[in-house]
């Protein structure tokens, strides 16, 4: 060949570090092929061998198939359109690999059953429009019916309370995700939510102009919030006073200030309202929102309920 050079593969695999048997496979696939042969059929390869051999390993070290590696050694394909493609092919596999670790992670602090595992595994790989029509299957059963011509207050209303999976989740989201579609999918949780949802509804002012009352739940932390913080006690006379202006306050934006029984009529709405898996349901938003924790409503709930049990009984 002109007098060039030419490598027998022993010194080929000598020269790349490569096994015989693995350059006689490459050779074999038509990636690195011989200059000539020699007249008893031993193959012989020109000196670049050497770099498309050792390009050759490091594309396969980093997971490119064979298919693809011949079309960039014979230049078909650039580097950078390789990369490009195979980089992008590695998110999928890593967003892949995220759900199901998130899944086991589950798994393993639940000890589900097969029928739980399944579940669990099928809502972590749902599709985003498939995430989408799970949650507005859930925020209709919640709101439909409820504002008069769905409005901006409707929007908002979903808005504040529909989560948006990032398109990369850490395994922190993806758990969060399975646990909310879960509460989600639940009926007693879709009752308890409405039945909220209907109480806020009934607040709503029919003019625009006007401002929405405060539910009582709204009323319940700003009043008792401060009582909760400061530790002091619902059995305590220093709750008395936190008691008067909540059972009054309720009552004024309740439309209900002659009532006879305030204490049994609050404490039997705080009672309803009194669902820890709303406060569940808001943080698992905020974590796969992104959003700033939402305030713990449960605490101040549990006290103004025990407060006024031991008031209604006296």
């Amino acid at each position: 060949m002109d007098g060039g050079i030419l490598y027998s593969i022993g010194e080929l695999a000598r020269r790349t570090g490569l096994a015989v048997k693995t350059i006689r496979f490459y050779s074999d696939r038509g990636i690195v092929l011989p200059a000539d042969r020699t007249d008893a059929g031993y193959r012989r390869y020109a000196p670049d061998a050497v770099a498309r051999l050792a390009l050759v390993r490091t594309l396969r070290e980093l997971g490119l198939g064979l298919d693809m590696i011949r079309r960039v050694v014979d230049q078909e394909l650039t580097l950078g359109e390789v990369a490009a493609e195979h980089a992008a092919a590695l998110d999928a596999q890593i967003r892949v690999l995220h759900l199901r670790r998130a899944v086991l992670t589950v798994a393993a602090e639940r000890e589900p059953t097969p029928e739980e595992m399944e579940l669990m595994h099928h809502l972590a790989t749902l599709s985003a429009a498939e995430r989408r029509r799970l949650i507005d299957g859930f925020l209709d059963a919640v709101f439909e019916g409820l504002h008069r011509g769905e409005g901006p207050q409707h929007a908002a209303a979903r808005r504040s309370m529909t989560p948006e999976l990032p398109d990369s989740p850490t395994d922190e989201q993806v758990r969060a995700w399975v646990e909310l579609a879960e509460l989600s999918l639940d009926p007693d949780f879709r009752a308890s939510v409405r039945r909220l949802a209907e109480e806020h509804a009934a607040r709503l002012p029919d003019r625009a102009p006007t401002p929405p009352r405060p539910d009582i739940v709204a009323v319940a932390r700003d009043l008792a919030g401060a009582a909760v913080a400061g530790g002091i006690s619902p059995e305590s006379p220093e709750a008395d006073p936190v008691v008067a202006a909540l059972t009054a306050r309720c009552a004024l934006t309740s439309d209900r200030p002659d009532d006879a029984e305030p204490h049994q009529w609050l404490l039997h709405r705080l009672e309803a309202a009194s669902d820890p898996r709303r406060d569940r349901y808001l943080q698992l938003l905020a974590l796969i929102n992104d959003w700033p924790a939402p305030e713990r409503l449960a605490p101040v709930i549990d006290w103004s309920v025990t407060a006024l049990r031991i008031r209604s009984a006296q």
